[in-house]
């Protein structure tokens, strides 16, 4: 077998790699689980609750305020993510699906905050946590409201389907409703995440790297570049880590509902 051996010499530019993405613990000798993400995603718990009890524990008849802004995103999962969804359920899941995409969504956003510079979801443990959590909503409501048998059935029965096409269509949606479901979840908020975040890395290396740690007349627009595109690509970033918020709180909705309703 052969091994390549990449040597990088002294003054030369080196892109950011999947280092970002290995933590040592926090405290040197202390719980191998206690990294930065981890603390990242504590510390985006206490932000997500501080929030909400400054919007909604007195809340006035005219919002102002933490309450504007509480009662502005409340109203968006409602009409955007619940209700299209879930109907006339819609009100009893609001207390879940707005803590999902608060949760997610300031995970995201912890990615452009100065210091800390990381999206908790870029690390693939914290979205499949969350994902895991809704599957199991969804497998459970869809027992206890249609049984094994019900609930199977209306997974695979398609209106008008001849007999033995079964055969073909069943392990096809059985899979996606079962297998797929669940990896397409937490894969796209995950993928766009630690893209974003490598791509953000990038393009402020160059800039401090040509700006700063050697600077020449020729690297100077180099670095000038890398910091413009820098501030271009945070704020599509954060574009992006909204979208993404409210797309995984959105199949959250559609999951439980098919739960709900029996179906695929």
């Amino acid at each position: 077998m052969r091994t390549t051996i990449l040597i990088t010499s002294p003054g030369t530019f080196e892109a950011p790699g999947l280092e970002l993405l290995h933590f040592s613990p926090i405290f040197p000798g202390g719980p191998e689980w206690l990294t930065k993400p981890v603390l990242i995603a504590m510390l985006s718990s206490v932000v997500i609750i501080a929030v909400c009890w400054a919007a909604f524990a007195k809340p006035k008849i005219v919002p102002r305020g933490w309450q504007s802004i509480g009662e502005y995103a409340y109203v968006f999962v409602r009409e955007q993510v619940a209700k299209p969804n879930l109907g006339k359920d819609a009100d009893r899941w609001m207390g879940l699906l707005l803590t999902v995409f608060l949760t997610v969504l300031v995970w995201n956003l912890m990615g452009v905050i100065p210091l800390i510079q990381f999206p908790v979801a870029a690390h693939i443990a914290f979205p499949l946590v969350l994902a895991i959590n809704v599957y199991g909503i969804k497998l459970y409501m869809g027992v206890k409201h249609h049984g094994v048998r019900g609930y199977l059935k209306g997974i695979v029965y398609l209106p008008g389907l001849p007999g033995w096409a079964y055969g073909l269509y069943a392990p096809l949606i059985l899979a996606e409703t079962f297998i797929n479901s669940l990896f397409t979840h937490f894969i796209r908020v995950f993928a766009n995440m630690f893209a974003g975040h490598m791509i953000l890395a990038f393009f402020s290396s160059v800039g401090f790297w040509f700006l700063f740690e050697k600077l020449s007349p020729l690297g100077a627009g180099v670095g000038v570049l890398g910091v413009l595109m820098t501030i271009l690509m945070t704020a599509f970033e954060m574009f992006i880590q909204f979208l993404q918020a409210y797309l995984f709180a959105l199949l959250a909705a559609m999951f439980i509902a098919s739960g709900l309703h029996g179906s695929h």
